[in-house]
Order: structure tokens, then sequence, then C-alpha cells
């Protein structure tokens, strides 16, 4: 896991196939897709937990034996997996009723209309991701927090002074057991900081990490393009929350307000907007900083490509980012450069003039 102490070099590339999968092969099987991706240069796939022509969930979490293979079906096309997504499942762990409808999409259809029954089962639907973890012996999962107080975040009108409080403290009690329950499995969930989660900054992260008592399973899933159409330092970002990012999507984004819109552009088509989405390499993202400040923390984790763009086309943006991520990964060195001019010579005492009696 990423943390200060860590002294590997980054994992990558890999990519997560949930923008990918398809009904057209070779998108619509593990076996291809895996392929596929391992075509365009990638060593390792990112799994969305809940595609069912990719991966059984429940089989997963019952059967370390499909886990297996699983892994071997990979390892045959040349990639192996990263760890597991719950995002959409995750979602639902926490939806205002304002999204009810939009969200229900999410579930299956037996749940539709019952957000009792929907968020009922997305939170068994995370138990059994944190059972497949084990099973793969995976140390991350990267998941969304879902939003009880996101649609109040303009405080327009105004907000019920305790308003934001409840609804952190309820976010945290939903939460809590799912954490424990990852944390028996020896896996954290690396949230992704996103809008529209409750979760979407730095201060609110905080706030989460508080609801769920500073829990050790509470993790980050680093992904600057959020950062970048938030106008907020994302690479201060790493520094200040090194001990927490354990995941990383690699992904680019722009911001070019106008005086027609700026960032509240969010109602215009995606290529419209001043804040949108780019292929690695097409938008404003400092990857350069990015990565040299991931390797200062001993980020020893996955550098994984979540392909968005409201220009190019997604197979020459996954082909491109392969050879992005495998550019700007640093491989850590092993000795000083200065270590040649080492005169091995006098002791410290000596050099500062330090006296025997004057210690």
């Amino acid at each position: 896991m990423g943390d200060q102490t860590s002294t590997g070099t980054m994992k990558g590339p890999g990519l997560f196939l949930a923008q990918f999968a398809a009904d057209e092969a070779p998108f619509n099987d593990l076996a291809s897709i895996a392929r596929w991706a391992a075509d365009c240069g990638f060593v390792a796939i990112q799994m969305p937990s809940w595609d069912r022509r990719l991966f059984d969930l429940e089989t997963a979490a019952s059967s370390k034996t499909y886990c297996d293979e699983v892994v071997g079906i990979c390892a045959e096309a040349g990639v192996a997996v990263t760890d597991l997504s719950t995002h959409l499942q995750g979602q639902l762990v926490a939806v205002h009723p304002a999204y009810d409808q939009l969200f229900d999409g999410f579930a299956p259809a037996e749940v539709h209309g019952n957000p009792a029954a929907r968020q009922e089962w997305a939170v068994r639907q995370l138990h059994l991701a944190a059972a497949a973890s084990r099973h793969f012996g995976f140390d991350t999962c990267v998941s969304f927090t879902g939003a009880l107080a996101w649609p109040y975040t303009y405080p327009w009108p105004q907000r019920p002074g305790d308003l934001v409080g409840t609804a952190f403290a309820e976010l945290g009690r939903r939460w809590r057991p799912i954490l424990d329950a990852y944390q028996e499995a020896g896996c954290s969930i690396c949230y992704e900081i996103h809008p529209g989660e409750d979760v979407f900054d730095g201060a609110t992260f905080e706030m989460f990490l508080d609801a769920v008592g500073g829990h050790p399973a509470c993790a980050i899933n680093y992904d600057p393009s959020h950062f970048l159409l938030q106008q907020l330092d994302y690479v201060g970002f790493i520094h200040l929350y090194a001990d927490r990012i354990r995941a990383f999507h690699v992904k680019d984004a722009e911001f070019r307000p106008s005086a027609r819109q700026g960032m509240y552009s969010g109602l215009q088509p995606w290529r419209d907007r001043a804040a949108r989405f780019r292929s690695l390499g097409d938008g404003q993202v400092d990857f350069g900083a990015i990565f040299s400040a991931l390797a200062t923390i001993g980020y020893d984790g996955w550098a994984v490509v979540e392909w968005e763009c409201a220009l190019k086309d997604a197979e020459a943006g996954a082909r491109e980012g392969s050879e992005f991520v495998r550019r700007h990964i640093i491989p850590l060195a092993g000795r000083a450069f200065d270590d040649f001019a080492e005169s091995g010579g006098p002791s410290s005492a000596a050099v500062l003039g330090i006296e025997a009696g004057d210690r």
C-alpha cells in the first residue's frame, strides 16, 4: 500500500475495464478483453465487479477456485488483475431520494422502486466483494461513498444548520460495518473522491474519515481529473493525504473557462463544457509532477488508466494511455546520485570539529 515507508516502484500500466466492456467481441468476455488489453500494452486490468459478462461476484465470494481461474485466464492473456471495483454498488449505499429513479438502473430490477431493498442489495454486494478480495489476495478495492448531502453542496436555499453533520454521521454509520469486513479481509476500500459523492474533495474526505472513526481500511483512490476540474491543488493533495492514498486512477481533464461558462457547466453536453475529461496527454493535468509526488511518498500500488474523453475514440485513447503511463512511472533509485563522491574518510564528529570532551 502507498505510504511514506514504502520503497517499491509503482506498478503498471493497468486498465479499468468498466468503460470498455460491451456486448460485442472482443469486449464481451474476460479472455477476449484481457487479450485486447494486453495487445494495447497494458500489464494489468481492474475488474468491474458488477459486469457479469466478465466476472461473477457471487461465485468469486464463495469459491477461491473460481478466483484462481480468473487469475489464470488473465495470466494466459498476458495481464494481472489489480483489484475489484465496486463503484456502482458503493454509490447505492447512500442515495438521496432525488436520485432514486436514476440510480435504480445500477441495481437488479427486483429492487427498483424500493430504496431500502436497493441499499440492502448494495451492502451485500460490498460484503461479497470483500470475501472475493480475500480469495484473490487483494489489499485494495476501489469504490464510491454514495451521497446524501450532495444536492445541497451549493448552499441555496439555506440549509438547516445540522444538515451536513447529520448526513455524514449517517454515511459513517452505513459504511463502518462494511469497512470492518474489508479490514478483516486484509483489504482497504479506496474511495474515488468524485463530484456526485458526498466525499468529493479533501475536506469532505476528512469529514467522512472522522465519521468512520479514522477506520484503517478507509483509503483514497487518487484521481487528479476531478481535482483539476474543481481547481484544487492536486499535487499538494498527494502529500497531505499520503498515508491514505492506496490506489491511483490515471485520468486527464481540462478546464477552459470562458465569458459564457465556468466550472458549473454540467447542463451542457460533454463536448461543450468548460470542464471536461480528456484522454491521457490531451488535457491539462501535470502528470510529471503527480508521478514524482507519488514516487516521493513511496506509492507502490497500481497506476490504472480510467479512460474517459469527450472527443477521442476509446480504443485510440487506451493504446495511447498505456504508453503514457509507462513513460511516466519512475523506477526508484537503489542508490543516491552522489554516492560516487563518498569520501569514506573522517567521522561526523571530526568533520563538525566536536572534541570527545565536548560531548
